[in-house]
């Protein structure tokens, strides 16, 4: 099973006007999140359902001796594109234990590449659409020249802790009960 891992990607933290973020496609949409939240990247291998779960969870994974839940990042985000691959060419993004207490990892259709941005390519303000959108923290611009033209590539930064904490409280049932 190949692999590419966080210490083999990196030196260190990213600076104030850097971003490093581990580039992915869900569908035919564009995708990061931060490097430093990401451990490695593993082929996709059978992932063994769980019972009553909702959808997204797709399961767990015996990933070398250790339990780890697989939650399909393009149900949990509702990304209605169709991949582009079948599922097996898929990969998991294995996330680093500072990310959350419990072994995830993220189904996405493909991992494109680690990559450097300037913190001038993020525009942060436009990320939240609405309120809702709190796992967004930002999109990146990327300049690809295409048949002599420019133009930019918008890729969607997720901040995937954020999301991790969206699904344990949609999980937990934080819901308003009425008092009796």
């Amino acid at each position: 099973m190949s692999s590419i891992t966080n210490d083999s990607l990196s030196a260190g933290k990213n600076s104030l006007s850097t971003v490093q973020v581990v580039e992915f496609m869900l569908g035919d949409e564009h995708f990061a999140i931060d490097l430093f939240d990401v451990k490695e990247v593993v082929e996709y291998t059978t992932i063994t359902k769980l019972p009553n779960v909702p959808g997204y969870l797709k399961g767990i994974i015996d990933l070398r001796g250790e339990i780890t839940t697989i939650i399909d990042l393009k149900q949990r985000l509702n990304i209605t594109g169709k991949s582009l691959k079948d599922l097996e060419s898929s990969r998991i993004i294995v996330l680093d234990d500072n990310v959350s207490t419990k072994k995830i990892g993220i189904l996405v259709d493909e991992v494109n590449s680690v990559s450097t941005f300037e913190g001038n390519d993020v525009d942060s303000t436009s990320a939240s659409i609405s309120n809702n959108d709190t796992a967004i923290i930002g999109i990146i611009k990327r300049k690809v020249k295409e048949k002599e033209k420019e133009r930019n590539e918008l890729i969607i930064w997720i901040d995937i802790k954020q999301l991790l904490r969206d699904i344990d409280a949609s999980l937990c049932g934080h819901q308003n009960v009425p008092a009796d």
